[in-house]
């Protein structure tokens, strides 16, 4: 345990939920200073309702038809916005990436996330991450670059490394 934590926990202090399972697999807790936070509340898990605070989000649930749910059309799961998320951050952290190489992207330019969810080898469920990448005009081994490193910045990419598989793919 860090000297950190440590005085944290001495102080009275609670650690979030998310901090004690990352102690227990011996894996350092990294504590940011927040420049933004989203809140949205899930009702009815699955099958309800996801709303943002702000009010910007307002969607309705459903537990997809593969995974024995009814599938109901013009509603989401948690899969595809999570894919949504995950697109969109990849793609401004390619767009930072890029700037700072000195490396102009295309406007047309899109991130593919296809987010699958299966039984995970040692119980429960898991998510695998397959982002597909376009951007015309750009040389495929400078993409690579800026894919890669976009991959090492990206919030997504660092919370899921070691946890999820991501598969990076140029089309």
């Amino acid at each position: 345990m860090s000297a950190r934590i440590a005085r944290t926990l001495a102080a009275g202090a609670r650690l979030p939920r998310h901090a004690a399972p990352a102690l227990a697999a011996g894996r350092r807790f990294i504590s940011i200073q927040p420049l933004y936070t989203a809140e949205v509340t899930a009702t009815g898990g699955r099958n309800g309702r996801a709303t943002a605070s702000n009010g910007a989000l307002d969607v309705g649930l459903t537990f997809p038809k593969a995974l024995g749910g009814p599938g109901v059309a013009g509603k989401t799961d948690p899969e595809q916005l999570f894919a949504a998320a995950y697109a969109a951050c990849f793609q401004g952290a390619m767009g930072l990436v890029a700037s700072n190489m000195g490396v102009k992207l295309p406007e047309d330019g899109t991130v593919t996330a296809a987010v699958g969810i299966g039984k995970h080898p040692e119980g429960a469920f898991g998510l695998t991450v397959e982002l597909r990448i376009a951007a015309p005009g750009v040389d495929k081994a400078t993409l690579q670059k800026v894919v890669d490193q976009a991959h090492t910045v990206c919030p997504y990419s660092r919370a899921t490394r070691g946890n999820v598989d991501v598969a990076l793919v140029l089309v």
